[in-house]
């Protein structure tokens, strides 16, 4: 079974809110997934990004390949770093959160 992390359409028409999903290749967008990974808003200033790395450097362990787009929300939550380092990255005082947008 091919999996991929894709996005997920949730929300109202015209307000979109995404699941970043691990989900069989062959179902449909918004059809049957495996899990949930994270969430990603883009209609809040700035957008918010939520991944459980944990999850998504599992998925991509276990041979999971993510979309154009979940590849970029993966780097900038710090997962596609992870997974391709190796390492747990350290959280820094000053560096920002895969949250942004929480603070304000």
């Amino acid at each position: 079974m091919a999996v991929k992390l894709r996005l997920m359409r949730m929300g109202k028409k015209k307000q979109p809110t995404y699941r970043v999903v691990a989900a069989d290749a062959r179902s449909p967008r918004d059809g049957r997934f495996i899990e949930i990974v994270g969430t990603y808003e883009p209609r809040r200033d700035p957008s918010v990004i939520k991944i459980d790395n944990e999850k998504a450097v599992k998925w991509l362990r276990n041979g999971a390949q993510p979309t154009e787009t979940v590849q970029k929300l993966l780097k900038t939550s710090g997962a596609w770093d992870w997974y391709t380092t190796g390492q747990e990255p350290a959280p820094a005082a000053d560096a920002p959160t895969a949250e942004s947008g929480a603070e304000s």
